[in-house]
């Protein structure tokens, strides 16, 4: 972004708007399956083509945000999100209904984009994508608490993303807008940074999240078919594994960058993918909720840290929007692999083969933790010039307030300066004396060598 938003709270709203379909995805495909007579494999594919367009939004927007500003791409997202979602409620055939269904995934799409460019641009990334991730939990759990109580099939769960799109309007108007031409032409403007670390990070984060969707997608199903729940007890255990995904993400709000984001991604997949074997494999009450609630709770925190590392990785947020959609591609996969898996193989094999594709895209995602995250500063770790003997002199004598990092804080990295060699030509260049006749000579010219 080309200047940073004055508060964080548009972006997180934006956020909340973007992200809300896909937390709604089991009650959205249980519901098509349900009222509309489609199979399973049929509404998870209606599923993937909301998240596939959601997915082509965030490439459009790629890099595009800080030149339109995010105030209009947020504005017309929502429009797109309220007005497609709003028709899907409406519809009555399959064929509106995926109409439908893939104008509001674009429009979701364009607003997590602007969402992800505005957390990159915000002094704290981490802090930023974990409120977001905070307040669309809390909108999910309300809405997974609500939505069994008051039926109306598959209209309710659209109805009620196009009602936050509206609620979320407003917000738009303390955004940034277009980015003036004179600040377009700034030094920011060229390759992506880190090239190698941002594809791998977006192809692992890709896998990632289809292994979390393609069990989120059936989640419903297999608690209803295989566990021999009600849907509102179903509704309740995904409303509590919500809410203590709240305490995860609070308290990884709170951990922030003091253990690095290393040790949360590569500690927490490991949980996720022993979570993901429970709870496929549940028959009863307590398996299914023990799964379901661990996953949940571990998932958000281990996603907070993951776009906070992307938008580490480039502050115009090209990094964080193209990994987001990477994410989106896995996550519009998630419901369709699910769907298949478990009428092919059956829900157990299905999660150990989730659980499987988990644990492979761990190592190569934290390496790029590690590599990209820097090491916490702490004593006698300062390797600049002067050393720790400078940095503790400074900090002991307040000659340099404001200059000593605090402990704890991540290293800065070093950039490299070019400097130009000059030297000293000497000439002799005859000035006049006081009478008119020869001065002094021997004076010093200075040219630059290149």
């Amino acid at each position: 972004m080309s200047s940073r938003p004055r508060t964080a709270w548009p972006v997180v709203a934006v956020f909340t708007a973007g992200y809300l379909a896909s937390y709604l995805l089991p009650t959205i495909v249980g519901r098509l399956s349900a009222h509309l007579g489609l199979t399973a494999a049929q509404a998870g594919l209606v599923g993937s083509a909301l998240l596939l367009s959601s997915a082509s939004a965030g490439f459009t927007l790629a890099g595009r945000v800080e030149r339109y500003g995010s105030r209009t791409p947020a504005r017309i997202g929502l429009v797109l999100a309220a007005l497609g979602y709003g028709s899907a409620a409406l519809a009555g055939s399959v064929p509106l209904v995926v109409l439908s269904v893939v104008v509001g995934g674009f429009g979701s799409g364009a607003a997590t984009a602007v969402a992800a460019a505005g957390i990159a641009a915000q002094r704290d990334p981490h802090r930023t994508s974990s409120l977001g991730l905070l307040t669309v939990s809390a909108t999910a759990g309300a809405l997974y608490l609500t939505i069994p109580h008051l039926g109306g099939g598959h209209r309710l769960p659209f109805a009620a993303v196009a009602l936050v799109a509206l609620l979320v309007w407003p917000a738009t108007a303390r955004l940034n807008g277009p980015t003036a031409p004179e600040e377009s032409a700034s030094p920011l403007t060229g390759r992506l940074p880190h090239r190698r670390s941002g594809l791998v990070l977006a192809g692992g984060m890709l896998v990632w999240s289809m292994a979390q969707n393609a069990l989120w997608g059936v989640s419903s199903r297999i608690g209803i078919t295989q566990a021999g729940l009600t849907e509102v007890t179903v509704g309740a255990v995904f409303a509590a594994a919500l809410g203590a995904g709240l305490l995860g993400v609070m308290g990884a709000g709170v951990l922030g960058a003091r253990v690095g984001r290393a040790v949360p991604i590569g500690l927490g997949t490991v949980i996720i993918s022993g979570s993901i074997v429970l709870s496929s494999s549940a028959r009863d009450l307590t398996s299914f909720a023990t799964g379901e609630i661990l996953w949940n709770t571990v998932y958000p925190v281990v996603l907070s840290y993951l776009i906070g590392l992307a938008a580490s990785l480039d502050v115009r947020g090209r990094w964080a929007v193209l990994a987001g959609s990477a994410s989106s591609v896995g996550v519009a996969c998630g419901p369709l692999l699910g769907s298949v898996l478990s009428e092919e193989a059956g829900y157990p094999a299905m999660g150990l083969i989730l659980g499987a594709a988990t644990l492979l895209v761990a190592a190569p995602v934290t390496a790029v933790a590690l590599h990209t995250g820097g090491r916490p500063l702490v004593p006698g770790s300062v390797r600049r010039r002067g050393g720790a003997p400078a940095a503790l002199l400074a900090a002991t004598t307040g000659s340099l307030s404001g200059a000593v990092p605090k402990l704890g804080s991540p290293e800065q990295p070093v950039t490299e300066l070019r400097v130009r060699r000059r030297r000293l030509v000497r000439s002799a260049i005859r000035t006049a004396g006081p009478d008119g006749g020869p001065g002094q000579s021997n004076a010093y010219a200075s040219t630059s060598d290149r």
